[in-house]
């Protein structure tokens, strides 16, 4: 009985991000096109993700104290709440939301962190060692058929009707997913609370073990990558294609692709795979790249956007893991789980922060397209960095055993 509620649990957990994520795909999409229409300016882009990663960082630091003492459910059903509260403000601000991204960047920032942090605990509280990847692989499932429907549905929705009006009703429909996930999350059981919160518990961690200083640089490796390529992609294929459909389009290629790369990396890489795929991923996501540097057109693009998303399930999948699997490789870790996915989210963030910053440098001297290649070049090399300080504990990887030490 008990293991049945836990799979229902799960079931509708999935449900809730999904729905999260449909209403991200939809408006998340094109929120940087309809900023680049108001204003043409490749550093303002940047500085509203920095607005959003402090912000998204900062929230999981504080809110950890409310989701380990209190209803980390709360937390999650205030960050759908506040998400939808960010595209009101947009729908209200129209054209003059450009002249607000501090504030907007932090509003959004606030909304993932909050429900991203409650997200992460209860995913791992659901969860094991046995059932993460599998877990990890529906995950991503899920997310690339949101991501084959949503922005497919708001391109043609936004293409069809010129001007505002468009992104006004794609707008719209975002509150009413948001609002939809909030009503399911009342499914999700209220979680017991887990003890006393310690503020400086991730930088105790980072002090006093080898293993989280290892996992922490790993992921800001992860984040350099990720904190740039979130945003310039759909920006880059927009430019390339002047037209919202054509952006549509890309995501729902790039989308299906994902639906199998990661059924087949939740279903084939096990554990003692991680070590070869993640290198090997991390390798493919650089070749990927390598065809811009003869031309930045929809094409070439699109043969990135379909490569990356057939190899980084390779990638991706041993870094969620093998940081979930050192959450829980004894009781006081397991015990501590919030505090370390504090600081498994401020390690991204730093990496997040730091590639945005460059990105901001870069393109403020030039933002030709030679430049903007080779700075993803550098960027996309990051999963390498990944892999280098991860090495050795995915080699000790042997089917069901992690090592002490």
């Amino acid at each position: 009985m008990k293991a049945s509620t836990l799979r229902g649990q799960a079931a509708l957990l999935l449900a809730v991000n999904a729905l999260f994520v449909l209403s991200g795909a939809l408006s998340g999409t094109f929120l940087n096109v309809y900023l680049w229409k108001s204003r043409q300016d490749f550093a303002m882009i940047g500085w509203f993700t920095v607005a959003q990663q402090l912000a998204l960082g900062l929230s999981f630091w504080v809110a950890g104290k409310w989701v380990k003492e209190h209803n980390k459910m709360n937390a999650l059903r205030l960050g759908i709440a506040v998400s939808g509260l960010f595209y009101l403000a947009v729908l209200w601000l129209g054209s003059r939301a450009v002249q607000y991204i501090w504030p907007l960047g932090i509003l959004l920032g606030i909304a993932s962190g909050l429900f991203w942090l409650a997200f992460n605990i209860v995913y791992f509280e659901i969860t094991d060692r046995d059932s993460r990847d599998a877990f990890n692989g529906w995950v991503g499932l899920l997310g690339s058929l949101t991501g084959i429907v949503g922005p497919w549905v708001s391109g043609r929705l936004i293409s069809a009707m010129h001007g505002s009006l468009g992104y006004r009703i794609v707008f719209i429909l975002s509150l009413c997913i948001y609002a939809a996930a909030a009503v399911l999350s009342f499914f999700l059981k209220k979680r017991k609370t887990s003890g006393e919160y310690q503020w400086v518990e991730p930088w105790r961690r980072l002090k006093d073990s080898r293993k989280w200083r290892q996992t922490s640089a790993a992921l800001l490796f992860q984040g350099l990558r990720e904190g740039v390529f979130s945003f310039l992609i759909g920006l880059l294929v927009y430019l390339a294609a002047k037209e919202e459909s054509r952006l549509g389009q890309f995501t729902l290629i790039t989308s299906a692709v994902s639906l199998f790369s990661f059924w087949a990396a939740g279903k084939w890489l096990k554990p003692r795979f991680r070590s070869a795929g993640m290198l090997s991923g991390a390798f493919l996501l650089i070749a990927v790249i390598v065809p811009l540097l003869w031309k930045v057109s929809y094409v070439t693009l699109l043969l990135m956007g379909i490569g990356t998303s057939l190899f980084i399930p390779l990638y991706m999948l041993p870094m969620v893991s093998t940081s979930f699997d050192l959450m829980g490789e004894n009781e006081d870790s397991a015990n501590r789980r919030v505090e370390l996915i504090v600081l498994r989210e401020l390690s991204l963030m730093t990496g997040r922060l730091t590639g945005t910053l460059i990105y901001i440098g870069i393109l403020s001297i030039s933002a030709s397209p030679r430049t903007i290649t080779l700075l993803m070049l550098g960027l996309g090399a990051a999963p390498i960095g990944s892999w280098l300080f991860l090495r050795r504990r995915l080699r000790q990887e042997d089917g069901g055993r992690n090592p002490a030490g």
